[in-house]
């Protein structure tokens, strides 16, 4: 498959720079999986979709406020540092702005000295590797200094930094929220739950890779970056309790989805507790052995989102509904409307 075979046309207005002021007022497009049928309504309408007998699965993951500025010691110069992962310890993968200034031995400082960041490595594309220094609890230094990592197409600045965190946001370690789910509030939710679906949580902490454009022609040869997930004992149970009685798996979001598609291919099809890194490319072909249907953003063209959408309901339903949602005005990626992929009923 060709990468040319994902695209869209994209007006850049349609690309919404800040959240709406109440997070469940988005639009809701529900495209139906099996007939590509499309019904245009708004995010509370969710809860009539779902039916009693069902799970939703939430990434529970939260943002770090992994954007840095700081000092070059030597010059002076202003550094910009985005943490990308954690290797070990104090030891951090890094994205670098400007990369050329950052050689090996580099000192970088923080919040005049309340942090401090020694380059011991130099990788490609822009990154470094470095060893920070502080005194007291790293994560409240952090949540002190650093900002929110907002994706590259966003240009307005966030006012409320909570705006780039789902409401069950708990575990933090992720450089990009799931953005999906950024439009649940706990009235939505309680209202799933009072319904008789059952609310179960999983953890993918978002890498930046999410952001890097697919830069092959032809799919197969992509290479997905690793990020780290965890699924548990309670989440398994409730997700083979549903199955077994006949119930339907709802993913929020493309982090949750690959999370249970990657246990569901580790283990022949089953779900367990398990945790590890997951590179796995879900794209047209690929048959889903854990979800039946989604709860997504719109995605940017010729993006692996895009791909593993159009596994689940075709890559002619997802591009016919893409087009409706361009004609109709909604507002695309990660502050944007939302799309259900209505699996079939129960029973049906």
């Amino acid at each position: 498959m060709k990468l040319e075979d994902f695209d869209y046309e994209l007006p850049e207005e349609l690309i919404a720079q800040v959240p709406l002021e109440n997070r469940s007022a988005s639009r809701l497009m529900v495209l139906d999986k099996e007939t590509g049928e499309v019904e245009h309504h708004h995010f509370p309408h969710i809860v009539n979709e779902l039916e009693a007998g069902d799970c939703l699965i939430l990434n529970d993951t939260r943002v770090l406020p992994a954007r840095l500025i700081g000092l070059k010691e030597e010059t002076g110069a202003h550094i910009e540092v985005l943490l990308i992962k954690q290797t070990s310890g104090d030891e951090w993968e890094t994205l670098v702005k400007p990369a050329k200034r950052i050689k090996k031995g580099t000192i970088v400082t923080f919040g005049e000295g309340l942090l401090k960041a020694v380059c011991t490595a130099e990788l490609d594309h822009g990154g470094r590797q470095f060893k920070f220094e502080y005194e007291g609890i790293f994560i409240e230094i952090l949540e002190k200094l650093g900002t929110m990592p907002l994706p590259p197409y966003i240009h307005e600045k966030l006012d409320n930094q909570e705006r780039y965190q789902t409401v069950y946001s708990r575990e933090l370690g992720s450089a990009a929220a799931p953005t999906a789910g950024l439009h649940f509030t706990e009235e939505i939710l309680e209202a799933i739950r009072a319904k008789g679906v059952q609310v179960a949580f999983v953890t993918l902490h978002v890498g930046i890779g999410t952001f890097r454009p697919v830069s092959v022609d032809t799919i197969e040869e992509h290479d997905m970056h690793a990020e780290f997930y965890n699924l548990p004992e309670s989440t398994a149970k409730i997700i083979n309790e549903t199955k077994a009685n006949g119930g339907r798996v709802i993913a929020v979001g493309t982090t949750s989805t690959r999370t249970l598609e990657t246990v569901a291919q580790n283990n022949d099809g089953q779900i367990i507790a398990e945790s590890g890194w997951s590179k796995i490319f879900i794209y047209p072909g690929f048959e889903y052995k854990a979800i039946d249907g989604m709860v997504t953003n719109f995605h940017l063209p010729k993006s692996s989102l895009v791909m593993m959408i159009s596994a689940l309901a075709s890559r002619e339903n997802i591009l016919n509904a893409y087009k409706t949602a361009v004609e109709n005005k909604y507002r695309f990626f990660s502050f944007g409307d939302a799309m259900f992929i209505r699996p079939k009923k129960k029973g049906n």
